[in-house]
């Protein structure tokens, strides 16, 4: 059965210049997601994963080859896109309720049901009652809950994750992991994380992109059992398969580190 095409990559390439030259940073990145995956990016440093991201958010433009989401070709920001980061950059002005609006308010799609729904939103997302606080009132893994209600309001076709749980103390962080996974399988997302650490990379994703550098490209397409991605991310650290996984993208990594003399 053919499954729904939400993003392409064919041919993608970028070359950075500047005032000290020009710098191949990805070269000939091709790439198809469907509806539903949940795609990891990892690599070691100055492989190119946040350009690459940044080129399916359509803040910069490839250079050469061409990028789509659900057949859309994409050369700026669209309303097709998510964009989660590490910061949750929330307007400490504004209630948590107001700063999730904020994308609909943009988009001029603000309607008299608006209220009700991104408050039960925040409820599905373990924040009742914290519509009318503002963010200092919050932890930071509540912050995120909000970044993440923020993002899915506009209900996007694609999230871009970058490193959104990198800062959270471990406990936190791996809640957020089940809360997105199950959050996101619930109302059919697909989405695109970029991350550093190889244990959430396995833990969340359907399949991993392991990037080589010099220039940046695709090593390697890990695909993750069936049964570990059923696990969730907290039950799926003890399973069987998830250290086999780990120790490949740690191989492909390991190789990559050696073949650059590092």
């Amino acid at each position: 059965m053919n499954r729904e095409k939400v993003l392409e990559l064919k041919e993608l390439t970028h070359i950075y210049v500047n005032a000290a030259g020009a710098h191949l940073a990805v070269n000939h990145i091709n790439l198809t997601v469907n509806k539903g995956e949940f795609i990891s990016l990892v690599g070691p440093s100055g492989c190119g994963k946040t350009t690459i991201l940044n080129m399916i958010a359509g803040l910069i433009s490839p250079t050469y080859g061409e990028l789509s989401v659900m057949g859309e070709a994409i050369t700026s920001p669209s309303s097709r896109l998510g964009y989660m980061q590490q910061q949750d950059y929330l307007y400490p002005w504004r209630t948590i309720l107001q700063n999730v609006k904020l994308g609909l308010e943009i988009r001029k799609e603000v309607t008299d049901d608006s209220d009700r729904k991104i408050i039960a939103l925040l409820d599905e997302l373990g924040l009742e009652n914290a519509a009318h606080k503002y963010p200092h009132q919050l932890s930071g893994g509540m912050r995120q809950r909000v970044a993440l209600a923020r993002t899915l309001i506009t209900d996007p076709d694609l999230l871009l994750l970058d490193e959104p749980f990198s800062a959270l103390d471990l406990h936190i962080k791996m809640q957020l992991e089940e809360l997105v996974q199950s959050t996101l399988d619930r109302l059919g997302k697909t989405a695109i994380l970029v991350t550093h650490d190889l244990a959430e990379a396995v833990a969340i994703s359907d399949r991993i992109v392991v990037l080589g550098r010099n220039p940046g490209h695709i090593r390697k397409i890990v695909t993750i059992p069936r049964e570990l991605r059923a696990a969730g991310p907290i039950e799926a650290r003890k399973h069987p398969e998830y250290q086999r996984c780990f120790d490949e993208l740690w191989h492909e990594l390991d190789e990559e580190m050696e073949k650059e003399g590092e």
